[in-house]
């Protein structure tokens, strides 16, 4: 049986999970949480000691927090029946908040004066639990500023500027780069319209070794729309999330490693001397956005061979992970999205680092497996 401190850790977890799915109108609440049971000679081997007293606390804890209901069974303990708890439900998404404590009140009522908002100004908006999210941890004046910026692309034809030309106070290239997603969202449209700052282009480093030893430049640049050949038609390219550990790749005859940068396939794709390499790998960070960044370089037109991204890397490397994304903020579970361009086995890490009921780590830094396991499993899918 599950003590109330066990039952608030899983609140939390599924207000965290569901909270804005159910403002924006996909219940979520109320919820029966499990209290777990235990077997006849469980129970009687540790009544006085255990079940007697958590049956006391229970029912306590159920009597001070009116918002929630105590469910209990008969339970035959020796020669008595005895009513054990058996599950609790939350009546309200608000005693949800209540229990969870820290700043739950406060973030449920600020999003749904801002639901409120984002209906009245975008009547049309497809997913306000997206936009809900994403907004969490918005200043007012910042909150102000998405919608300020939205209703101007709503009503003016941004063809032409650059990002850096829009002409609204507050507003800068950064600023629309990192809100892009979100004003496209609100606006309903699939660009902004506005001209890049420079073309978009790949980087990358020639990892032929006598290329190399001939002398011939060790790192390259491509730009959309201009004319470029690479030294030598690559016959393995490895695009790599992580920067560094593109440039430092080992050799490899005919190859070339990309650097990925985080970014998605489509400017890979524009180069055909790339996507028509007769071996074509990507290899990422073992975490969610590694395997929907994956998801995106397939969707985008590159058809990518993962290494390094399976179930066996996983356990093999796993003690080396963190529980931190890069800006070194906890990785929470959360629900995994459709990304019908993994394969089973991508798929299958995908979902277990996002299990709540994960005890291991939810991200493997491709950094942490060595230059020379990744050298070894190219040259493995060569063979």
């Amino acid at each position: 049986m599950k003590t109330p401190e066990a039952v608030l850790a899983d609140i939390r977890r599924r207000l965290d999970n569901t909270w804005a799915d159910h403002l924006a109108g996909q219940p979520a609440w109320p919820h029966r949480f499990p209290l777990g049971t235990d077997s006849k000679s469980v129970l009687e081997a540790e009544w006085q000691d255990t079940y007697q007293p958590l049956r006391r606390t229970w029912a306590d804890w159920a009597r001070k927090h009116p918002a929630t209901t105590l469910h209990t069974e008969p339970k035959r303990v020796y020669s008595t029946t005895q009513d054990l708890p058996v599950g609790l439900t939350i009546t309200t998404i608000d005693a949800a908040a209540r229990l969870a404590g820290e700043d739950w009140p406060t973030r449920l009522e600020r999003a749904t004066h801002r639901l409120t908002t984002l209906r009245q100004r975008h009547p049309d908006l497809v997913n306000p639990s997206k936009v809900l999210r994403a907004v969490d941890r918005y200043t007012e004046t910042d909150f102000g500023l998405l919608l300020t910026v939205a209703d101007w692309f709503s009503r003016n034809d941004a063809t032409g500027p650059t990002p850096r030309q829009v002409p609204i106070p507050g507003v800068h290239a950064k600023w629309l780069k990192s809100h892009r997603s979100l004003l496209l969202t609100l606006t309903g449209r699939e660009t902004l319209g506005l001209l890049p700052e420079h073309p978009p282009r790949i980087h990358f480093t020639y990892l032929d070794p006598d290329h190399r030893a001939a002398g011939g430049r060790v790192h390259d640049s491509a730009t959309v729309d201009d004319a470029f050949a690479p030294a030598y038609p690559p016959q393995v390219v490895v695009i790599s999330e992580n920067k560094d550990t593109a440039i430092h790749f080992p050799p490899i005859p005919g190859g070339i490693a990309v650097e990925g940068d985080g970014f998605g396939g489509k400017t890979a794709a524009a180069f055909p001397w790339l996507t028509s390499a007769p071996h074509l790998y990507y290899w990422g960070d073992i975490d969610a956005h590694g395997y929907e960044i994956l998801n995106g370089w397939r969707a985008d037109g590159v058809p990518v061979t993962s290494i390094l991204m399976d179930p066996d890397t996983y356990e093999t490397y796993e003690p080396f992970g963190t529980n931190t994304d890069k800006n070194n903020q906890p990785l929470r579970p959360g629900v995994p999205k459709a990304l019908p361009c993994l394969t089973p086995d991508e798929r299958a890490v995908y979902e277990r680092v996002l299990d709540a009921a994960h005890t291991g780590h939810r991200r493997i830094e491709q950094e942490r497996i060595p230059l020379a396991v990744a050298h070894a499993a190219v040259k493995a899918r060569q063979s």
